[in-house]
């Protein structure tokens, strides 16, 4: 399908949400990541904040003076014509002084974190319900486009990126740099700004060298995804198709294609930890080099009396300081990097505009008639990006109490009327009403209430069948779920399974026949209570007697409110008050069933195909 235009942004289906190409801003990515956490709804939110930078600075200022501490004790303890009693009441004193500081710079951390856990979880969950609510209020065509299991990926991704980055930018990296900082300003006033300058150009050269290797390591990292993704799809493929594997003895053929699958994936993760080492030790170089220089310039400072033995502590302290957190700033980088790209496409998905939407003065339908609801198709055109047919000036009407259908061949516009009378889809020209209303002037929700379908696959969550039939009303009381199973025929199917209406269905229903699943989805429709009942092919993927039964079911529950019916076979709907002949997006004939074979037009053609072949 082509793209289509959704608020001036393209879409393909949630494969095209942020495209890697695209370039990647920083600043926007963590602007939107600070407007996330003020709207994530945390309690005692911005105590909460102010309290965790607080706590971050506080620690870094620690763990930054706890090294004068005990270099000043050092000091204490060298000759200087004090007594050994006032030495040491000292040296206790700065020895205390530095284990204190040591031990509020570790659990500042711990503090920080136990009191934005709410914050960052609120923050995650904010961001999955957002994104999540938001794909379910996007167009149907967005939906068809999109690639399967694409979009939970995305939302699920971007979700847990923003709890990541929190943990990593704003309380790792961040306070790196505070304390980097508060190290150079310390070693400018206790020492020399040799020292400060030694240290930044160190770590400098170790941030250049890292991000640039790791941006290497990309592409091996990429390799490895890569063949895991293709070993996992194998072996996934072969699982799922056991029995078409068994029926052609392929099991050879898979576990060869396995094997050299799993080769891919060990030949790539070597290279990858290959790199990796390079990695760890460039760092390693780096970093000691760094320490080495620092510690023989401030050996020499003692040498030559301008310091003294202590400085030398402060000097190696403040330095693995700094050297700690430094130690995963490759995975760091990278993970922040990718957890921003898996941000921003949560944040391009939520900025998709819905087609489908509430109109300012939007209100709610006017109460239901005993018969049903009128339906009205008035003019209506619309034409399918994908294809050059739609629907063309359709007019018709249904009124209440009344069954009309919709046959002609695939590609006549049926499901299109379907997705109009639904509004999933709204005109392009002219307008859908029911009951008198306009239906882009009624709220959605309201509209929904009124609607009920009954599709020709009806899909059943992995659930019990209550769950499933309650799904149109959950708050329907259990005689009321009864009461639909038994208007639908259910009744006896329930009463023989040893769990009733609490037996699980399976994914998709597969626990149950064709014929159950369609009572299933009879019986959701019934409870709805709909004005409107849309049945859309309900019987045509069924065996003769199945759909015979089912058919008498929906005989039934057509009565008291207006059916709209899509049928391929013409015998279902012969009993219709009007049926209406659609080719190539148009209405060629309307009547009812004896009246169009009395015409002998297109309507009658069909009709003597489908009874000879049956």
């Amino acid at each position: 399908m082509a793209h289509i235009h959704a608020g001036g942004r393209r879409f393909g289906g949630a494969g095209a949400v942020a495209p890697r190409e695209t370039k990647f801003d920083f600043w926007g990515s963590l602007a939107d990541l600070g407007r996330l956490v003020m709207r994530s709804g945390a309690p005692q939110l911005r105590l909460r904040i102010a309290a965790a930078l607080v706590l971050v600075v506080s620690g870094k200022l620690a763990g930054v003076v706890a090294p004068v501490m005990l270099g000043d004790a050092i000091d204490t303890l060298s000759p200087a014509g004090r007594g050994a009693v006032v030495v040491g009441a000292s040296f206790i004193g700065l020895a205390v002084a530095f284990a204190a500081l040591r031990l509020a710079a570790a659990c500042a951390p711990f503090a920080r974190d136990a009191i934005f856990a709410r914050v960052s979880g609120a923050t995650l969950a904010r961001a999955a319900v957002e994104s999540f609510s938001h794909a379910l209020s996007l167009s149907l065509d967005y939906h068809q486009t999109k690639q399967s299991g694409t979009l939970s990926r995305t939302i699920e991704r971007g979700s847990r990126a923003t709890d990541f980055l929190i943990r990593s930018l704003i309380f790792n990296l961040g306070p790196t740099f505070v304390e980097l900082v508060l190290a150079m300003a310390v070693m400018v006033v206790r020492l020399d700004w040799r020292f400060a300058a030694t240290a930044l150009v160190t770590l400098v050269i170790y941030a250049a060298v890292t991000f640039k290797i790791t941006d290497w390591r990309l592409s091996h990292r990429r390799e490895l995804n890569d063949a895991d993704s293709r070993a996992a799809g194998l072996s996934m493929d072969a699982l799922m198709n056991y029995e078409t594997l068994k029926a052609f003895g392929a099991e050879p053929r898979m576990v060869e294609g396995y094997r050299q699958a799993m080769a891919q994936y060990v030949d790539a993760g070597a290279r990858a930890n290959v790199s990796l080492n390079l990695l760890n030790a460039a760092q390693s170089f780096i970093l000691n080099l760094g320490l080495a220089i620092m510690t023989v310039m401030a050996g020499v400072a003692v040498a030559g009396g301008r310091f003294g033995i202590g400085d030398i502590t402060v000097a190696i302290l403040l330095l693995q300081g700094l050297y700690a957190p430094l130690g995963m700033l490759g995975f760091q980088y990278r993970e922040i990097r990718q957890g921003f790209i898996d941000m921003e496409q949560m944040v391009s998905l939520t900025a998709i505009k819905p087609e489908i939407t509430d109109a300012p003065d939007a209100r709610d339908l006017p109460p239901a008639d005993a018969q049903g609801a009128a339906l009205a198709f008035e003019h209506v055109s619309f034409r399918h990006d994908a294809r050059s047919q739609g629907l063309t000036d359709v007019t018709f009407e249904a009124r209440p109490g009344e069954t009309v259908a919709l046959v002609g061949p695939s590609g006549a516009g049926k499901t299109t009327a379907v997705r109009l009378a639904m509004r999933l889809l709204d005109p392009q020209e002219g307008q859908v009403t029911l009951d008198g209303v306009d239906m882009r002037q009624v709220r959605q929700a309201s509209l929904r209430r009124a609607i009920a379908l009954v599709p020709q696959d009806v899909a059943l969550f992995n659930d019990t069948l209550y769950a499933n039939v309650a799904f149109a009303r959950p708050d329907a009381t259990p005689d009321e779920v009864r009461g639909a199973a038994d208007a639908a025929e259910l009744g006896p199917f329930v009463d023989g399974l040893p769990n009733g209406l609490s037996t699980m269905v399976g994914e998709r229903g597969l626990k149950l026949s064709g014929g159950e699943r369609q009572r299933v989805g009879i019986a959701r429709a019934l409870l709805a209570n709909p004005r409107l009942l849309i049945l859309d092919e309900a019987t045509s993927a069924l065996d003769g007697p199945t759909e015979a039964a089912i058919q008498e079911t929906l005989r039934k529950v057509r009565a008291g409110r207006t059916t709209l019916v899509i049928a391929h076979r013409l015998s279902t709907i012969a009993d219709a008050d009007q049926i209406l002949v659609l080719r190539r997006g148009r209405i060629v004939e309307r009547g009812t069933h004896d009246e169009l074979l009395a015409r002998a037009g297109e309507y009658a053609a069909l009709w003597r195909r489908q009874t000879r072949a049956g």
